[in-house]
């Protein structure tokens, strides 16, 4: 599956986090990523080094606030 970095929905449907947790479960005891994301329009996770993270193994993905 390939994804377009240049999407044309960049910014109206994706959302790009500077630091997020992307966890796997409800119970917010699987961390899958820590760090900067892109949520794609299709529900896909990008995480860097250019790996993705599928929308059935996320279950949600918390934004952190600087304080």
């Amino acid at each position: 599956m390939v994804f377009a970095s240049d999407s044309p929905f960049g910014g109206r449907f994706e959302q790009t986090i500077d630091d997020a947790v992307v966890h796997g479960d409800a119970d917010m005891e699987s961390a899958l990523h820590e760090g900067p994301v892109r949520v794609l329009v299709n529900g896909w996770v990008e995480v860097p080094g250019g790996r993705y993270l599928s929308p059935h193994a996320v279950r949600h993905v918390d934004v952190r606030v600087p304080e």
